[in-house]
């Protein structure tokens, strides 16, 4: 029988790593709750176990998942990203039942996904972070410690969820009086989002460039950057477009980011793929942000620009093989963006547009392009799950041949029926500020007109062309 590993997850991320443990030469075992019954994640995997009729609690349920591995008789499992990718229990239990846990260890994933403890390991490796408290205390002696801070360090400051994640659990606090209605609100939130309602606080670092670097450390005591991304054009502390290498010109800085970012995973004892994420001042100062310990959305503009499959990889270091490479191997060539291409609507706040069908589905292609999705014509957008459609990636020699490329793509990409983010890209790629390289967090803020576009128009012009491309098609005989 051949080696069989559970992906414990759905959607893009679980298609990724079924590609990735087939090309292997293993069987990929999905799993799936009612709703996905009809997803492509199941129908491309050599083996599907239903674990129930969800929505979502069943890709939660840890003995579940372990209870499926054991019947599908799988040596280890990928947790993917969300969901329960950054558990430290679900790779706990996983370890005590003998199941590879496809990730770091559990200890590892704990101290880091609480970040106050991965602020006081950055500490004492000497990792340049903002400044900030330890978890503050509950009630009144917990709002005095908020305010005595902000009284310090001036305002703004970040209030955030100890156990958050994903760009939760996060709040711009501007005053005293903003601190005191919002402490309670925020251990509310984090309570029912991370079952935790711990909450600590930082200096906020005004319109700064988020950029991070994709690590690999094996078993063996190797462990190698690849690289930076860039992503700080994000809504609400969520990415939106991510490129790599980052576009900051100061290419001795970014060194020193990859260099530091090694040093962090060295200290907190890191094993397998993790992003080290920093924020970047106005003055090129750097701060430690935190580490994420699973894959990443965003790590497709990695592979395009190194020619590594980090999947692969990590799949390989859980199962005790050392790194193929060095650090003088990894070479960075050129430039990738990656945009989501989500079923909802940028005007409307973002609103996703589940339960709608996908009536036209004309995906793009050519040199240098890369797809990541699930999404076809005739698939229903679920209600029930997150609204990403498809992952588009582009590569190219220079940045000015990727951003070019990228709008090519969008605009010969055809999706009838929900909203999608493709139109609000479309202004984006020929701004100005976005093709010079000059964005950061505030990026969608201070570019409102990026919004300004006539869906209806565009999404015609495209239907009527790929109509006439049918019809073409069935009036010409030579088209076959």
């Amino acid at each position: 029988m051949k080696t069989r590993i559970l992906i414990a997850n759905r959607g893009e991320i679980a298609l990724r790593v079924i590609r990735a443990v087939q090309e292997l030469g293993f069987e990929a075992v999905a799993v799936y709750e009612t709703p996905d019954e009809m997803s492509r994640h199941i129908l491309t995997a050599d083996d599907a176990i239903w674990i129930g009729d969800g929505p979502r609690c069943d890709y939660l349920n840890i003995q579940k998942m372990v209870t499926a591995a054991k019947k599908a008789k799988a040596v280890a499992i990928h947790p993917g990203y969300g969901f329960l990718a950054e558990n430290p229990l679900f790779a706990k239990v996983c370890e005590e039942e003998g199941i590879i846990f496809i990730g770091p260890h559990s200890k590892t994933v704990a101290d880091l996904g609480n970040k106050v403890v991965a602020r006081h390991i950055m500490a004492e490796a000497g990792i340049p972070m903002v400044p900030g408290t330890k978890n503050l205390s509950q009630g009144r002696k917990g709002i005095d410690e908020a305010l005595g801070f902000a009284a310090e360090h001036g305002y703004p400051v970040m209030l955030k969820a100890t156990s958050g994640g994903g760009g939760r659990g996060i709040r711009r606090i501007d005053s005293d009086e903003e601190m005191q209605a919002q402490l309670p609100m925020a251990r509310s939130e984090a309570l029912a989002a991370f079952n935790d309602d711990s909450v600590y606080l930082e200096k906020l670092v005004l319109n700064p460039r988020h950029v991070e670097v994709q690590i690999l450390a094996d078993n063996f005591g190797k462990t190698i950057h690849l690289g930076t991304r860039d992503c700080s054009i994000q809504r609400r502390n969520q990415k939106l477009i991510e490129m790599a290498p980052s576009h900051i010109q100061n290419k001795k800085l970014l060194d020193t980011i990859c260099d530091t970012a090694v040093k962090a995973a060295q200290a907190a004892n890191y094993l397998n793929a993790g992003t080290v994420e920093f924020l970047i001042d106005q003055d090129d100062n750097f701060y430690f942000l935190e580490i994420n310990t699973r894959i990443q959305v965003e790590h497709t503009v990695t592979e395009m620009i190194t020619g590594i499959d980090i999947v692969r990889n990590q799949i390989n270091i859980a199962l005790g093989h050392s790194l193929p490479f060095e650090q003088e191997d990894v070479q960075i060539r050129g430039y990738a963006i990656e945009v989501r291409i989500n079923a909802e609507d940028p005007k409307n706040d973002f609103m996703p547009e589940g339960g709608k069908k996908v009536t036209v589905y004309r995906s793009t292609g050519g040199f240098g392009v890369r797809l990541d999705g699930m999404a076809y014509q005739g698939y229903t957008v679920p209600e029930e799950y997150d609204s990403l459609l498809v992952k588009l990636t582009v590569h190219g020699y220079t940045w000015e041949e990727t951003v070019g490329r990228l709008a090519r793509c969008l605009n010969n990409f055809a999706i009838r029926g929900p909203k999608t983010t493709i139109p609000f890209y479309k202004n984006i790629v020929v701004e100005k500020d976005f093709i010079s390289g000059h964005f950061d967090t505030s990026y969608i803020e201070t570019h409102p007109f990026i919004f300004h576009y006539d869906e209806e128009a565009s999404e015609g012009g495209k239907l009527a062309r790929f109509i006439a491309e049918i019809h073409h098609s069935k009036e010409n005989p030579f088209a076959k």
